[in-house]
């Protein structure tokens, strides 16, 4: 009796093991493929409790999630003969996971060889600038190079982005003195458009002050104004050009007159009566003085003096005889 039970508990035992080696579990992420003798059955088991025919079927799990593979750092030298490295990131999941077990070995191996050298094939064909400048661009064409051979394995390409693009530390020094050269010739166009439409409004506004003098006053008050409310600073009052202008004119008006004045009284004053020679006078001796009531001290009542050189027939000279 005892070797009954030995021989049924024996039996209930390998009952169980077999039993639980034909039960597989599927998740809802997941799909199984079946080999039954190494062919391929044709239905997939979908997610759930799945029996199996121990030592018969062979399940592969196959996950239907994004997965995320990185592309680690490549060299690669561009269309313009630039040395750079770029890594990239590729988004993917698979699509019909019959091929992703058939068709390849390793899909995820295989996936990431291919997008390693699709990404250092789709650098060597741009140049430097696009890659700097037009990333979408690069990306999209990544894609589609990476769609070609992915397709065949049931892989489905979601999305692949350039993460970083590292330049030669010569190459990033010759960029930035372009970069600087391109803001500071940005920067003096600014300023000189500015410029231009500052001195446009500034001549409108001169125009306006010289058809109405009082509104350069008004505005000079203006800016008296507006410096005065700052209490630590020192106010200089300008001089008005116009009061300038009004003394120069002031000035010469006086200097005018003054010349004219001066003018008149030379010709009121009487001309001057040189001093008789000795032995020529009327015998009034030597330091006499004209009276003012001498006809001789006026000089509209003296007649005209002519004054004659006589020749002597002497080598003395000549001497000057005055006649009235």
């Amino acid at each position: 009796m005892g070797a009954v039970l030995a021989i049924i508990g024996v039996i209930a035992f390998l009952t169980l093991v077999l039993t639980s080696s034909g039960i597989r579990q599927v998740q809802q992420y997941q799909r199984g493929v079946v080999l039954r003798f190494g062919r391929l059955l044709p239905k997939v088991r979908e997610p759930g409790m799945r029996v199996m025919i121990p030592f018969v079927d062979r399940m592969t799990k196959v996950s239907l999630q994004t997965v995320v593979l990185d592309i680690p750092s490549q060299s690669a030298i561009t269309r313009d003969n630039v040395s750079i490295g770029v890594d990239a990131v590729v988004y993917f999941r698979v699509e019909d996971p019959v091929k992703a077990v058939i068709n390849v070995q390793n899909y995820l191996q295989a996936t990431s060889q291919v997008a390693r050298t699709s990404l250092r094939s789709v650098i060597g064909r741009a140049d430097l600038d696009t890659l700097l400048s037009d990333r979408e661009q690069i990306n999209g064409e990544l894609k589609a190079v990476l769609d070609a051979p992915t397709d065949d394995w049931g892989i489905t390409i979601d999305r692949v982005e350039v993460k970083d693009i590292s330049l030669p530390e010569g190459m990033r020094r010759s960029m930035s003195r372009q970069a600087e050269a391109e803001r500071e010739r940005r920067a003096r166009v600014i300023v000189a458009d500015a410029e231009l439409q500052a001195s446009a409004k500034l001549a409108q506004a001169a125009g306006a002050m010289a058809a109405t003098p009082g509104a350069l006053q008004l505005r000079l008050l203006q800016t008296v104004v507006d410096v005065a409310a700052e209490k630590t600073s020192t106010l200089v009052m300008p001089f008005p050009v116009e009061l300038l202008r009004f003394f120069e004119r002031a000035a010469g008006h006086t200097e005018d007159a003054g010349k004219a004045e001066a003018d008149q009284k030379e010709q009121k004053e009487p001309a001057a009566i040189p001093p008789p020679r000795d032995g020529a006078g009327d015998g009034a001796g030597d330091g006499a003085t004209a009276s003012p009531d001498d006809p001789a001290a006026d000089p509209s009542l003296t007649p005209p003096i002519n004054t004659k050189l006589v020749g002597t027939g002497t080598d003395n000279g000549a001497e000057a005889a005055t006649d009235r």
